[in-house]
């Protein structure tokens, strides 16, 4: 008699093109919880980074600095990864989004329209910073990302597909249905790595791009900001996401997955035959 070595089920591919979600009040709703969360990440992160370069404008010592502002991004996203991931699985970022997208986690459908309402939701988000520090939204940059002086675009560029690649492995690798199964007595177990891949990110890429590796963050604040550096510098923190998430899916699905599913099929064939 065999015994079942995989004490865990991964759900099938999603399909392509799935118009019955259409008809699902679950799945607004989902689009509802990502179009707030992304509004709230945009509102404090942004807000921290305002207030943080006008505290540091009159005293060079005064704010929370980078190690805070990080704080404020990773923070966030653990908060609302938390929050949200049991109504749309708390993606927050079209690149993680794209990620779910190409390994079959979500449907073309869905992943469409959480982009767009994660767009809109960091749209709003950054104009109500705007409306709460009009005062020095415009003179301290708008939150919005740049690539920094004394950096080239291919540098930014790979800072952003770097950079995402370490967010969407992440994600990936904690929402893994083999560890889930393994550590479901762990509740915050997903939520955590993810939000600590976030700040570290940005303690690494600040510097250099002011760290974007989502999409909606930086489409958002461009909106609201409205200057020509942040528009021309736009393409970096789509392609450079976009590409990372990428990478990332290729690399779990098809390296990590794939040789996890060869090492079971090795081990039940020899099971079966001492049996």
């Amino acid at each position: 008699m065999t015994k079942e070595a995989k004490d865990y089920h991964d759900p099938p591919p999603a399909p392509l093109i799935d118009a019955e979600e259409l008809t699902k009040w679950s799945f607004y709703r989902a689009l509802i919880a990502e179009f707030i969360a992304t509004l709230l990440f945009l509102y404090i992160t942004v807000l921290t980074v305002i207030g943080y370069k006008t505290q540091s404008a009159t005293d060079q010592c005064g704010g929370v600095g980078i190690l805070g502002i990080a704080w404020a991004f990773g923070g966030m996203i653990f908060i609302l990864v938390y929050c949200t991931a049991g109504i749309s699985g708390g993606h927050i970022n079209p690149a993680v989004t794209f990620g779910l997208l190409l390994a079959r986690k979500v449907s073309l459908v869905r992943a469409v329209m959480y982009m767009v309402a994660q767009c809109l939701g960091a749209i709003c988000g950054v104009g109500l910073v705007k409306a709460f520090q009009s005062s020095y939204y415009k003179k301290h940059g708008g939150g919005a990302n740049e690539l920094s002086l004394g950096y080239t675009t291919g540098v930014g560029l790979g800072a952003e597909i770097i950079g995402t690649f370490v967010l969407v492995y992440t994600v990936f690798s904690a929402t893994d249905p083999k560890r889930s199964a393994r550590d479901s007595h762990i509740p915050v177990l997903a939520p955590l790595p993810i939000g600590f891949a976030v700040f570290m990110v940005h303690l690494a890429t600040i510097p250099i791009t002011g760290t974007g590796i989502n999409p909606a963050r930086s489409l958002g604040a461009a909106v609201i900001y409205n200057q020509d550096k942040a528009w021309d510098d736009q393409w970096i923190f789509w392609v450079g996401p976009f590409i990372g998430a990428a990478i990332a899916a290729f690399y779990h699905q098809f390296i990590l997955r794939a040789g996890a599913a060869k090492a079971l099929g090795s081990f039940r064939s020899n099971a079966s035959h001492h049996v």
